[in-house]
């Protein structure tokens, strides 16, 4: 038996000390995680905890407006969503309660969640540059703020400022360089489009291969999912590209999170906690990073092969909690710079 294995033992029997006292009640979750992505850990908490969890997933917006509707009548005791902004806007609505865990506090880094224990980091995504292979040499690329660079006038591909992937990289920006030097970026990187931002990051990755665009922006599980994927046309159209890490000598490479938080209106605190917990074992961690190409949130926890064949890379150590903080005011920049 491997240590993974143990430590779930472990774990699992910690959990059932810290919930017996009590009815093992049901967990209900709202996930913004496709069922694919996050049942099957659900299920092994069950199975080792003796808690049932009650799954329905949907579009991050869509569950916070219901959880918003709902209020105190809401059955949701935990909210899993994509985006350290989402994750803010739901702290904001007041629709997330804070939490004290130990375990959470000592497995995730403090970058990585709320400074007041509304939500948790579960996993990272970087927003990476792809690069067409025929095309691009990586020596030409260095950084995102490069991208704005004449040489790369309709060479780019990007989705749209309504993406709030894009409005927590420009977040990001916000925080680590300032108004000022954020809005000349945003003057000049939006007139290299190669096209109105439209589509997913499926889409800048195939339309990279497809020759509209030299390079694009992307979260990097997303060119990871077209590589493992089962549509030979995404594999194919991945194949033709490859991933750079930017600003590698100086803040690193953007990054956000998936997360979970425990919701204002429930009665089962304990055992959301405890779920929550089990998410962040290494077991879970390390089969999130196998299924969905993310990076653990946890430290220590190795990577899938395919994303350590990407190479180490050095990521920007900003306060997520700053994307959400930072939202609105990024939003009017790239507004006022014309982006769609």
């Amino acid at each position: 038996m491997n240590v993974y294995s143990n430590t779930r033992r472990l774990l699992a029997g910690a959990l059932l000390f810290a919930v017996s006292a009590t009815t093992l009640a049901d967990v209900n979750v709202y996930s913004a995680r496709k069922e694919a992505l996050i049942k099957p850990l659900l299920d092994q908490f069950s199975e080792s905890s003796g808690i049932k969890v009650n799954l329905v997933t949907g579009k991050g917006d869509a569950l916070l407006t219901r959880l918003k509707n709902e209020g105190r009548n809401t059955p949701a005791d935990v909210l899993i969503t994509t985006d350290a902004g989402r994750l803010y806007r739901a702290e904001e609505a007041g629709v997330l309660q804070a939490i004290s865990s130990e375990n959470l506090d000592a497995a995730i880094p403090e970058h990585l969640r709320s400074d007041d224990g509304y939500w948790y980091g579960l996993s990272v995504r970087a927003r990476a540059i792809v690069y067409a292979k025929d095309r691009v040499q990586p020596s030409e690329l260095s950084t995102y703020e490069a991208l704005a660079t004449p040489e790369w006038k309709g060479r780019v591909c990007i989705r749209s400022s309504g993406n709030i992937y894009n409005q927590s990289l420009v977040a990001g920006m916000l925080a680590t360089q300032g108004a000022d030097k954020t809005a000349a970026w945003l003057e000049n990187f939006v007139p290299n489009f190669a096209r109105p931002p439209q589509g997913g990051d499926r889409d800048q990755i195939a339309a990279v291969a497809a020759g509209q665009c030299d390079v694009a922006v992307v979260n990097s599980y997303y060119f990871g999912g077209m590589i493992n994927g089962s549509d030979t046309a995404q594999r194919e159209a991945a194949a033709k590209v490859a991933i750079f890490w930017p600003n590698q000598n100086d803040r690193g490479t953007h990054i956000n999170v998936s997360g979970a938080g425990v919701t204002a209106a429930s009665d089962n605190v304990a055992q959301a906690i405890a779920l929550i917990e089990f998410l962040t074992t290494e077991d879970s961690q390390s089969w999130y990073a196998q299924t969905n190409n993310e990076f653990p949130a946890r430290e220590g926890v190795q990577a899938s092969e395919l994303l350590e064949s990407w190479g180490e890379f050095k990521a920007d150590q900003v306060d997520v909690t700053e994307l959400g903080e930072r939202n609105a005011t990024a939003v009017m920049a790239m507004d006022r710079a014309g982006w769609k």
